[in-house]
């Protein structure tokens, strides 16, 4: 390197990687990829993102000193988009592009191959989609899963075992854990609800993959069962308004609570009883390790990574996608027995702490970043590259 080389390209001897985020409001994605970036080694990595809209979330984002830029990322990238993406890549000194849902990987696969980087896409679903499989085999891709029925789907549908790894999500066990339950401001005073009160919670965006529909109908049923327990939605979503409507249908106006997105999760949890997932589809969904971490029993239906998290009759309950009854009679089963909830409360926070623990899922995920990054040392974009690539000057 000389004194002619852009500052931007000189190699600073960090791992600069471009996010390329997919959506941006604040949900399991999401959290996934601001967590990583801020557990990340600052001395050994920087961040820019690409996301498609500014929100609350590029500004936390931001709050982690990573530039955000913004351009439109439909399924169909326009050149726009892809040249902003490119000339960022090629001014910056990106080494790796880091995809975040399906048209994100479609947006780096492209850019990658025009800037000759490596392009890893982290799938947060249970199943490689096919636009995932087509722009791994167009571009070369490393594909990381988040659970093991993720890993072997793709391996089914060809993906190499060289292209392809599991990094498990993970939870800080040192911010998520048991807490003493006291009186005092947080969840259950925002609620009315005294310390003692039995209080079930659904944590997790109102839209239809999570089910929310069917734990409004369990808290209907245990209400039969349990008259004195009560319920409690935190999160938002699409289906907010209907939710409400159908709670109140219901009669359930007075024991089923929206409590909309906290932003004081570790005592929101503190301040359950049970979490129950209703989800039609999950991967290895964050908030069900937070619960599990906080020392709380779980009952969720039977999908994607959800077995390989919940140990059935140990540390919850798992159950059928749909089946209400069956959700409301294992509340009640763990709402009348306080040792049983204890008990499994306490082996869920035992197997989060051995097998999920953030700190463990991120050196897994900083040595593969690494390995893709500098596999054939710093990559440097030529000159006449990186000026076909600026704004052309306006015309006298």
């Amino acid at each position: 390197m000389n004194a002619t080389t852009p500052p931007a390209l000189q190699h600073q001897g960090r791992v600069h990687v471009l996010e390329v985020i997919g959506n941006a409001i604040v949900g399991g994605m999401e959290t996934w990829v601001e967590r990583f970036i801020e557990r990340m080694p600052p001395e050994r990595f920087r961040f820019t993102a690409l996301c498609p809209f500014e929100s609350p979330y590029t500004d936390r984002l931001r709050a982690l000193d990573v530039e955000v830029l913004i351009a439109p990322m439909p399924d169909d990238p326009p050149w726009s988009t892809i040249q902003l993406a490119t000339a960022l890549v090629a001014a910056n000194g990106i080494e790796l592009l880091h995809a975040h849902m399906p048209k994100a990987h479609l947006l780096a696969g492209i850019v990658g191959r025009l800037t000759g980087r490596p392009v890893l896409t982290t799938i947060h679903a249970r199943q490689v989609t096919l636009l995932d499989l087509e722009v791994h085999r167009a571009t070369s891709s490393h594909m990381s899963v988040v659970c093991r029925q993720a890993y072997f789907h793709a391996l089914g549908l060809g993906v190499s075992a060289g292209h392809l790894s599991c990094e498990t999500n993970g939870v800080d066990t040192q911010v998520f854990q048991p807490q003493p339950r006291e009186a005092g401001p947080g969840l259950r005073a925002d609620l009315g609800l005294a310390p003692d009160v039995p209080l079930v919670g659904f944590v997790g965006r109102l839209s239809p993959e999570k089910g929310p529909s069917v734990f409004v109908r369990s808290a209907l049923l245990l209400r039969s069962r349990a008259p004195q327990a009560h319920f409690v939605m935190v999160g938002e979503g699409p289906m907010d308004g209907e939710l409400r409507e159908l709670a109140s249908s219901l009669g359930l106006d007075s024991h089923l609570h929206f409590a909309g997105t906290r932003h004081d999760m570790p005592a929101v949890y503190n301040a359950l009883d049970i979490v129950v997932s209703s989800s039609n589809s999950e991967a290895m969904p964050l908030a069900l390790m937070e619960a599990m971490a906080s020392g709380l029993p779980i009952i969720a239906t039977r999908v994607g990574g959800v077995p390989d998290l919940v140990e059935h009759g140990e540390t919850g309950w798992l159950v059928g996608v749909g089946e209400v009854d069956d959700i409301a009679g294992r509340c009640a089963a763990l709402l009348d027995d306080a040792a049983l909830r204890r008990r499994m409360g306490e082996r869920a926070r035992r197997r989060v702490v051995e097998r999920f623990d953030l700190a463990a899922g991120v050196q897994r995920l900083d040595e593969l970043v690494t390995r893709l990054a500098r596999a054939d040392g710093p990559r440097r974009v030529s000159t006449a590259t990186l000026a076909a690539l600026q704004p052309s000057a306006p015309r006298a």
